[in-house]
């Protein structure tokens, strides 16, 4: 696997001054974690399911989660799961199928060894778990689960946990909340790839729902959980964990809202078309602005429900030029004494011993996502992988 693999080497030659690394299901946690990048999530129910993950696989989806939980109805389960075994056999069969990294959704701890159990051979195709509404006294009965069907089968699985439970968002319980999840994850820290956010279950809390105009940011109470959960969960002295953004809802303009419009009047057809283009645009926006500020808080990767947002997801966290050249002088050994010095870009102002865990971080996402070229940006980028 590797991030713009989809893309011809000679596009990627003149997109990338370091193209992006490849990795395998294997490749050292610390690389996967932050090679998630959109984590695509269907439905374990879709007929299709098999099908549906070598398609994505072929443009570009490098991490999928298959669920069980709230994406099906609770009477859907027993065939969820039945389904679920069937297509990860069909997909096990030609050994040599480029399949993402793929976990499962699940609701109860019990599933874990069950659906390791029942998928037998087929096993080899999954890279672990995500453990739903994820507090210390619920998650830990998860955690074990996991370690157990590790060690029955010895194949390396890992846990997602979702951090989304109301105790997390009450000010009153959410301090001691996060100190237990912290404690059930780092006793587990070996297992745990990333932490993922469930912002959905925090606005449904208050009955709140965010537009296709606002950002989970612009929420305030969602966004001090947030910062809450980096500031507890996610530090950069060696004892944090790398936490994946918030779902985006919205992925399409309904063509019905145009269509009376159409049916009235001939003339109005042109003022139509431009309107939904303009809708279709301030809805990208929306997104587009969401993955920039998951960033800027800490937050790397992103929970998608629509193939529409791999792209952007993708294409915004290839580490520009300019960040590049930063990261390679704040990290060079003859500054480790600390210092500062003027940005090669003559516009910015680097100092080393405050900014190098962000020049550390930023390699790494440079490795696992690529340095543009100097003259690229994120609309070459993005046209790049839609031409394909």
């Amino acid at each position: 696997m590797r991030h713009f693999g989809q893309i011809a080497p000679e596009v990627r030659k003149r997109l990338f001054h370091q193209e992006p690394c490849t990795f395998t299901a294997d490749s050292p946690a610390r690389l996967l974690s932050t090679a998630l990048g959109a984590t695509l999530y269907s439905p374990a129910t879709r007929p299709r399911l098999a099908e549906d993950v070598l398609k994505q696989a072929a443009r570009g989806v490098v991490s999928m989660v298959l669920c069980l939980e709230d994406s099906i109805d609770d009477a859907e389960v027993p065939a969820g799961e039945e389904n679920l075994v069937r297509q990860l056999d069909d997909l096990a069969k030609p050994s040599d199928a480029d399949v993402p990294l793929l976990f499962v959704r699940v609701r109860t701890p019990e599933q874990i060894p069950d659906l390791v159990r029942r998928l037998g051979p087929a096993v080899r195709l999954l890279s672990g778990f995500v453990l739903p509404k994820f507090t210390e006294e619920r998650g830990i009965p998860f955690l074990e689960a996991l370690a157990a069907a590790e060690a029955a089968t010895g194949h390396r699985l890992f846990a997602m946990p979702v951090l989304e439970s109301p105790d997390l968002l009450y000010r009153e319980s959410r301090v001691q909340t996060l100190e237990g999840i912290f404690r059930a994850v780092d006793k587990y820290r070996d297992r745990v790839l990333a932490l993922r956010l469930g912002v959905t279950d925090f606005c449904s809390s208050y009955g709140l729902r965010r537009g296709p105009d606002m950002t989970a940011y612009d929420v305030q109470i969602v966004a001090s959980v947030i910062a809450d959960v980096v500031n507890m969960l996610a530090r950069a002295d060696g004892t944090g964990f790398t936490v994946t953004g918030p779902v985006w809802e919205y992925f399409r303009v309904q063509e019905r809202m145009f269509k009376p419009q159409l049916r009235q009047s001939p003339f109005l057809e042109v003022q139509a078309v431009e309107l939904r283009s303009k809708l279709i645009e301030h809805a990208m926006d929306g997104l587009l602005r969401e993955i920039s500020l998951d960033r800027a808080n800490g937050l790397l990767g992103k929970t998608c429900i629509h193939p529409s947002h791999v792209l952007p997801v993708h294409a915004l966290s290839v580490v520009s030029h300019e960040e590049f050249s930063d990261a390679q002088d704040i990290l060079r050994p003859e500054r480790c004494g600390g210092g500062v010095l003027r940005s090669a870009y003559t516009n910015k102002m680097n100092e080393v011993k405050p900014h190098r865990a962000w020049a550390e971080r930023t390699l790494l996402r440079a490795e696992v996502f690529g340095v543009a070229n100097e003259d690229i940006g994120f609309v070459e980028l993005l046209a790049a992988g839609l031409s394909d």
